[in-house]
């Protein structure tokens, strides 16, 4: 038996506070190591102890062995958690921490090695007679050899990074897409880049692309003492850009003879490479019920709350701490079945904009809240990385925190994270929460009735949020009485209000004009009668609304009593020209119209600017240059992905503002694009 009194935790996020809370049940002390961007950070605050690692950039910290090391041996930690990304599946890293007498928690560096580079595993898979699917991952990496390869297997092709995983490197390549060699030169140089940078590996791998497949996964359990167990499956077919978005156990398809073949199948693999600790088997499904393995992610996944969810009195990370100590598995097969029950879901809840090609975003957190009562119950677990206040920044995922719900049937489940979803409050920047709840609420998706391709065939006119007329009045009620509330608490002479239309009447009334993203102008009239009443009149590109309208004002809470007996709870965040409103399961933005426009301002309406911080890594065009509409301009890399900024029409490259190389903020003006 060895002992853990303190854990060093080398990850950032929710899954270091994942990781601290299991510790501090288990009575041991935690340390969080740290970058420039996240000195401030959730994590850092929950952490016993904190260790600065370097600057904001992955490499310059998080990746960094020799500091993470001086970490633990500066501040006394017995052993070191490795969270999942980073460095949790680095075989070296995991040696490292042996060598210096530190016990890791997670599997063998042996193990890692055998299982951490797909073609690898897939060697393995294939001598361990499991289904693989046909691909290439041969030691020759040249783009040449890789472009050969592709062709002779034929499309759809997979390609992937042999060293990573959450969809970094991959790219699908079907045949009408791929119409030259340059464009299929192309997908692999981007996919090399992309590897390179997320795992300091460019090795690719080649694989024949499964037709309507679904993502099913095992996850598994082992001692040092050879015991070794599967926990069942998790279904993760729901899927952007080759990330998973939603997670669910069971699988709403799998038979109960197909669950034990699958099951039998993950232990059989990892059993022959003598695998301990906790570890996932991946698996794509085709629609027929045949299993093909994909890889094994050795380390704990994102998804491991819906396995926890199912199985009674299970917590993974408490069961990795165990078998890091040297015990032996507290369950076997049998007590596992005899736990596993209901259903869970869980859906991860990021900083982007779907209606923008799920696009990063970065910024302010002005608000994180679920109300106490949802809080209080059993079924709702919240992972999160930010509370209000907080920042996310440019360098890392965009997943901000995981929402997961349980209940006795996969319906229940379902309809409690719907409740979750629609009265959670994350207000000021865009994120996919209302696109999680179009999800869920999708028929489809109720009938279990989807694939990897879900979100790209059939959620595509719902990426846009759209907000309902009724709404949006209220939103702009609620925005014009928290703010004439706060202002009169203050005692002055008039409310602070975003004007653009004002006037006081005999019967001191006053008309206020915002502009509601999504809906349009709409203006609000009242007269304040006192008592918390206002007599109202909503007109506008909303629709009307005209009655009496009480308010009571608590914090950020405000209450409206509306004509008919129709009574609304909403939260109003208020930073400087907006109004972040919440109400009724949307989250509207209710902003001061403005008044004029810079020259960058003007030249953007014909040009590029760039979605969010980042580094450019091409520009591929020149001033002067004529450009068709969805040209690609420059390829920047931002939060570990590339992104393309294309021309918005067709026309003169007659300014381009920045070069190979340069690091830019969001919103800075790329080109402009004159019309010819």
């Amino acid at each position: 038996m060895r002992t853990i009194r303190k854990l060093l935790v080398a990850n950032r996020g929710e899954i270091a506070i994942r990781v601290m809370r299991t510790c501090a049940k288990m009575g041991i002390a935690t340390v969080a190591v740290f970058s420039d961007a996240d000195e401030h950070a959730l994590f850092v605050r929950e952490a016993d102890e904190a260790f600065r690692l370097g600057p904001a950039p992955s490499r310059e910290s998080y990746l960094r062995v020799d500091r993470i090391l001086e970490a633990a041996k500066a501040t006394g930690a017995d052993a070191i958690h490795p969270g999942f990304g980073f460095l949790a599946e680095n075989a070296e890293f995991a040696q490292a921490v042996r060598d210096a007498g530190l016990i890791f928690v997670g599997p063998t560096p042996a193990a890692i090695r055998a299982m951490g580079l797909k073609r690898e595993a897939k060697v393995t898979a294939e001598k361990a007679g499991v289904p693989v699917v046909p691909g290439y991952g041969g030691a020759e990496q040249s783009t040449d050899a890789i472009a050969r390869e592709a062709k002779s297997i034929g499309y759809p092709l997979l390609l992937k990074a042999s060293a990573g995983g959450g969809g970094k490197g991959m790219r699908l390549l079907l045949g009408e897409q791929v119409r030259s060699d340059a464009a299929l030169v192309d997908a692999i140089e981007s996919a090399r880049r992309e590897a390179e940078s997320s795992f300091g590996d460019g090795t690719l791998i080649v694989e024949k692309y499964v037709e309507q497949p679904r993502h099913v996964e095992i996850q598994v359990l082992g001692d040092e003492h050879g015991n070794l167990v599967h926990l069942f499956e998790r279904e993760c077919s729901i899927q952007r850009r080759h990330q998973k978005v939603v997670e669910e156990a069971p699988s709403p398809v799998l038979t109960p003879e197909v669950r034990a073949r699958m099951g039998a199948d993950a232990v059989k693999l990892c059993s022959a490479i003598g695998y301990s600790n906790a570890g996932t088997v991946e698996f794509v499904l085709d629609p027929k019920g045949h299993y093909y393995f994909l890889e094994v992610n050795t380390r704990l996944q994102v998804e491991h709350p819906v396995t926890e969810g199912v199985i009674e009195g299970l917590d993974l990370v408490e069961e990795q701490i165990r078998v890091a100590r040297g015990e032996r598995l507290r369950f076997t097969q049998e007590d596992l079945a005899s736990r596993w029950r209901g259903a869970s879901i869980e859906v991860r809840l990021c900083a982007e904009d779907p209606a923008s090609g799920f696009l990063p975003q970065t910024g302010p957190v002005l608000d994180f809240h679920l109300p106490a009562e949802l809080l209080a119950q059993d079924w709702l677990r919240i992972e999160s990385s930010v509370e209000s206040g907080d920042e996310v920044p440019v360098h890392y995922d965009s997943m901000i925190a995981k929402i997961i719900t349980k209940g006795p049937t996969r319906a229940d489940a379902i309809q409690r994270l719907r409740r979750a979803l629609s009265a959670l409050s994350v207000q000021g920047l865009v994120t996919n929460r209302a696109f999680l709840l179009r999800v869920i609420d999708h028929p489809d998706f109720h009938a279990g009735d989807f694939d990897t391709h879900f979100i790209e065939t059939r959620m595509q006119g719902a990426l846009a949020e759209t907000i309902e007329p009724a709404r949006a009045r209220i939103a702009a009620l609620a925005a014009t009485l928290f703010a004439q509330h706060t202002r009169a608490a203050s005692r002055a002479i008039l409310p602070s209000l975003p004007i653009t239309g004002f006037r006081l009447s005999r019967l001191h009334g006053e008309r206020v004009a915002h502009d509601i993203e999504g809906i349009g102008t709409v203006h609000v009239e009242y007269v304040d009668r006192g008592g918390g009443a206002l007599d109202v009149k909503v007109t506008g590109d909303a629709g009307a609304l005209e009655g009496r309208v009480r308010r009571s004002v608590s914090g950020p809470e405000i209450a409206l009593e509306l004509p008919g007996g129709h009574r609304v709870r909403a939260r109003v965040i208020t930073d400087g020209e907006r109004h972040f409103v919440h109400a009724d399961g949307v989250s509207i933005v209710v902003r001061e119209q403005p008044r004029f426009r810079d020259r960058d301002a003007e030249a953007a309406a014909d040009g590029c600017v760039a979605p969010m911080p980042g580094k450019i890594l091409q520009v591929l065009v020149s001033e002067g240059q004529h450009v068709a509409a969805g040209d690609t301009i420059v390829v920047m890399e931002a939060m570990k992905m590339e992104h393309a900024v294309k021309a918005p029409h067709a026309g003169l490259i007659s300014e381009l503002r920045v070069r190979a190389g340069e690091q830019v903020e969001g919103g800075v003006l790329i080109a402009v694009v004159t019309e010819s």
